[in-house]
């Protein structure tokens, strides 16, 4: 019944959908040289989540009453009818990742995604022993439902905590508490071998006294790996509309002070802006992203970033989870398809790549782009000036200064 309220609903939606490109058309010459295509990654999107937050930009969606088993195998079925449409641009590449995000896969039942992650490997080469990773919030969470998700066959858990105080968590309009918080991440630790826990900070009324208590609940829990992000309100948001008090910018940059110094008296090396961990941790499927790699994207909204011998291209997928369900099962889930021009390629890499601590070699700016070195070397040298990078050799990685302003280190390779 729940399968048939949901497909029903989908055909009151106007439908569009853009087939897949001719492999034939973007193997023709263009105006790039790539020596070598790289890693390829899969990201899969289940767009619903119990409700949305009010700070929340993601293509997510409350999700339907009737968002019972059956509808998350119609959703499934989706996904591998547009996978299946996008193999023939990617046959012969093996896959070294598999991330499943949203929304909140969690709410998707584990014997589900089991059937999800056998049928992706039925269809591509999943390389053996690939970083699995499945994103998962407290307020899905029940006892043993983790250890479920683990036989499925994910490695790696993403828990959404954002806080471990309970006013801060009514404030941005999460559905669990803290205690529920406190021991999704304890089972999380007793399921995975490596896992992942996102905090937030400069929350509305948030001190620098009750942002150190966040901390040391956090650091308590020993996660391997740990994700803090800096509350901004994004445009088209609730928070936008009705925009909260947060606290100054002294202050948020005082509390990303204390994230590293905390960080690194725990054992984490922060090895992105955002992003810190125990050695062996690191997240493999998004330092692909911050390396310029490439990825498919499926799922309602998904993005994908591919490379041929001489081109780079983009696409997006249908964004409504209702329109990409029906049009998705006839090989027509994109919503746009475009190449990336020359100008926008050379950004495109300095936006990722510097967001790295460790920094990259020029040699991979040119094998993941096929332009030339000087594309960017101006942008370099004024970097270089300014105080924001560091050369030595073939390597380049942001300062100290390059990574508490990175906005501007990014501005400079803008086209």
């Amino acid at each position: 019944m729940a399968e048939f309220e949901l497909t029903r609903a989908v055909r009151a939606v106007p439908l569009g959908g853009l087939e897949q490109p001719d492999i034939q058309a973007l193997m023709r010459p263009g105006s790039l040289m790539l020596k070598a295509l790289p890693p390829l990654s899969l990201y899969v999107h289940l767009p619903w989540c119990l409700r949305k937050c009010p700070y929340c930009d993601f293509n997510s969606h409350a999700a339907p009453d009737g968002l019972g088993e059956d509808a998350q195998r119609a959703y499934v079925a989706a996904l591998l009818a547009d996978l299946e449409s996008t193999l023939p641009l990617v046959w012969g590449r093996q896959v070294q990742t598999l991330f499943i995000g949203g929304g909140t896969p969690s709410l998707f039942e584990p014997q589900v995604i089991e059937y999800l992650i056998s049928a992706i490997r039925a269809r591509v080469d999943l390389v053996p022993g690939a970083e699995i990773t499945l994103e998962a919030n407290p307020g899905t969470f029940e006892k043993d439902r983790f250890k479920a998700f683990a036989a499925a066959g994910v490695t790696r858990l993403s828990v959404g905590v954002q806080s471990f105080n309970d006013e801060a968590l009514h404030q941005l309009g999460r559905v669990h508490t803290a205690e529920q918080a406190h021991d999704a991440v304890v089972e999380a630790a007793g399921s995975f071998d490596t896992f992942n826990l996102d905090l937030m900070y400069a929350l509305p009324g948030q001190d620098l006294e009750a942002f150190a208590r966040e901390l040391e609940h956090a650091h308590a829990l020993r996660p391997p790996h740990l994700s803090i992000y800096h509350l901004t309100v994004e445009p088209n948001t609730y928070f936008a509309k009705y925009p909260p008090r947060l606290p100054d910018d002294d202050t948020a940059y005082d509390m990303l002070d204390m994230i590293v110094e905390a960080a690194g008296q725990h054992g984490l090396r922060r090895y992105e802006t955002s992003a810190f961990a125990q050695p062996g941790h690191a997240c493999q499927h998004n330092l692909n992203y911050w390396q310029f790699g490439d990825y498919v994207g499926i799922g309602a909204g998904a993005h994908s970033k591919l490379s041929f011998a001489h081109r780079v291209v983009r696409q997006v997928r249908l964004r409504d989870p209702q329109t990409y369900l029906q049009q998705a099962t006839k090989g027509l889930a994109l919503s746009s398809h475009e190449e990336v021009s020359r100008q926008s390629l050379a950004f495109e890499y300095m936006l990722n790549a510097t967001r790295l601590l460790d920094g990259f070699d020029l040699s991979d700016f040119g094998e993941r782009t096929g332009l030339p070195l000087s594309a960017v070397e101006r942008g370099l040298g004024q970097a270089e000036l300014e105080g924001l990078i560091e050369r030595s050799g073939q390597k380049v990685a942001p300062t100290a200064k390059g990574v508490d302003f990175l906005s501007d280190l990014q501005a400079l390779f803008l086209p």
